[in-house]
């Protein structure tokens, strides 16, 4: 019975000390293994989860020691949290629902950005961001985005215009080493730098003359022949006075109460 016993305690203290190498490793347990993360020398991935916001676990254990974040197949719209990652060197987010109202925090340290199939159409207001708050960035792609013209994101666009947001955006982050899917060279960022200021984009005014919404005119057409003062309906006014011109050709008005027999 004693050998039983003991044989029971060491039995649990090994699970016990089975599951801390899974704590330790990132998983809380095979129930959570295939839903919580996977972090492996400095990568962490949380990829097609559903989420929203970074879990609150993620960023207390991992923040200090990770380099690489793919959180591709989400749904993130807010980055919140991202400021925690101070040593984050890449960052993947693919096919979220980032747009043109996210708040890109400052990672000093960020080499590598890629944001493809997202919602991002500002590309001034995007690259403004990037110039202010990632400083290090040398890898960038915004493919299958409305804010990179190409056929991906739109069917009307050429490589004529890839090739100017291309320069825009040289222009705007002339240490980019790597932009979308080729890397830039020497030749390009030179022209980017000539005609780079050129190749901005104008967006157009959110209110405009003329601007319709399902078939709706949202501005009134306030033109109008009439005066500004019209009299009312009762108070006519006529004219008198004798004409200065008289006619005295045969279709005259008074020709035609005259027969021929009075000829």
């Amino acid at each position: 019975m004693a050998d039983e016993t003991e044989k029971s305690v060491l039995q649990r203290e090994g699970e016990d000390i089975e599951d801390n190498v899974k704590n330790s490793n990132g998983l809380k347990n095979n129930d959570d293994e295939e839903e919580y993360k996977y972090f492996s020398n400095g990568q962490l991935n949380y990829v097609g989860k559903g989420a929203g916001v970074i879990p609150p676990e993620l960023i207390s254990d991992y923040c200090s020691v990770t380099t690489r974040l793919d959180l591709s197949f989400n749904t993130f719209s807010d980055l919140e949290g991202l400021e925690k990652f101070i040593n984050l060197e890449e960052l993947v987010l693919d096919s979220n629902m980032i747009n043109d109202s996210v708040y890109i925090p400052s990672l000093k340290r960020l080499q590598t950005l890629t944001l493809n199939k997202n919602q991002l159409t500002n590309l001034e207001s995007l690259l403004e961001q990037i110039q202010n708050k990632l400083p290090s960035l040398t890898y960038l792609s915004l493919l299958g985005n409305m804010a990179c013209p190409n056929q991906l994101s739109c069917e009307d666009k050429d490589e004529e215009d890839y090739q100017r947001y291309r320069y825009y955006v040289l222009y705007c982050l002339p240490n980019l080493k790597f932009l979308d899917s080729s890397a830039v060279k020497a030749k390009e960022l030179s022209e980017a730098r000539r005609v780079g200021p050129y190749m901005k984009i104008v967006r157009p005014q959110d209110k405009q003359v003329g601007k319709k919404d399902h078939g709706n005119d949202l501005t009134p057409n306030i033109y109008s022949p009439l005066p500004n003062k019209s009299r009312d309906t009762e108070e006519h006014i006529g004219t008198f006075g004798k004409s200065k011109y008289v006619y005295y050709g045969r279709h005259s008005e008074g020709n035609r109460f005259i027969k021929n027999t009075d000829l």
